[in-house]
């Protein structure tokens, strides 16, 4: 059985994947199955909070990129899941993932980015655009209106705005059930914001997703990760910076197509980089 490690971004849980969780384990099971005769045990699709989110709400956030991988390093481990895992972040949760994968390189057979930055492959105007930070500033201002926030967030990181009713309903639901203290949310954005990755490439497979018309994080910072560590890079053409909200399909063909090539010489591995599927 493989097992698939999803970790969301700054003040975001487990509930916000939506739809993509079990779109991409359907996928990856299908998969499985159409490439062997025989029954293929399922996937296994673990959604692991950072701490101060979600279930760990309740918890102190770390003021370290490096303290947050040994928290979700220690619950992988605790929920009986053998590694190494293919790892699937996003934003705060691919700075997490990038930095577990090149400090327990053993623990990480794949990683999967979306929409993150980090130093020092990205300056900090393209890792948190100028036009965001009025909405940031507001998010910060109305942090007691679930509300407010929830609508600056969506306005922030959402391109389909076909279900923003429903989606308000729902992310204002769960920020009630799990409140993220404005104290973790600012620990988390220290964090994110003072984390720097070695310059060396993960050694496991690594493939980046971007977002053209992402208007939190600057589509230059996963170009310049993925140059810089050969990686395969797919933009999707009009999604924000939650991918995964907007278009959880495309994100798991996307997956799904790369998982289904040849295995490569690792000196040469995911040569082609920085695709457009528009």
């Amino acid at each position: 059985m493989s097992t698939w490690i999803l970790l969301r971004g700054l003040t975001r849980e487990a509930r916000h994947w939506g739809a993509l969780p079990g779109t991409l384990r359907a996928a990856l099971d299908g998969a499985s199955r159409c490439a062997s005769a025989t029954n293929a045990a399922p996937t296994r699709v673990l959604t692991i909070d950072l701490p101060g989110n979600g279930e760990y709400a309740s918890l102190r956030a770390p003021l370290d990129v490096a303290g947050m991988v040994d928290f979700v390093r220690a619950a992988a481990r605790a929920s009986g899941a053998a590694g190494p895992y293919c790892v699937l972040a996003m934003s705060l949760g691919g700075m997490v993932a990038t930095c577990w994968a090149q400090r327990h390189p053993a623990d990480i057979a794949r990683l999967v980015l979306i929409n993150t930055s980090m130093r020092p492959f990205s300056r900090f105007d393209e890792r948190l655009r100028p036009q965001a930070w009025p909405g940031l500033a507001r998010i910060a201002s109305h942090w007691r209106d679930a509300r407010a926030v929830e609508e600056a967030i969506h306005r922030l990181t959402c391109n389909q705005r076909d279900t923003v009713e429903a989606d308000l309903k729902e992310w204002v639901a769960i920020r009630d059930s799990a409140t993220v203290s404005r104290a973790n949310a600012l620990r988390q954005l220290l964090a994110a914001a003072r984390f720097s990755a070695a310059r060396q490439r993960p050694a496991c497979a690594t493939l980046v997703l971007s977002s053209r018309e992402d208007g939190l994080v600057d589509p230059a910072c996963s170009a310049a990760l993925a140059a810089a560590w050969s990686a395969e890079h797919w933009r999707h053409a009009w999604a924000g910076h939650d991918l995964p909200h907007d278009d959880p399909v495309w994100t798991v063909e996307r997956i799904g197509a790369w998982l289904a090539q040849p295995a490569a010489d690792p000196e040469i591995e995911n040569a082609q980089s920085d695709l457009t599927d528009e």
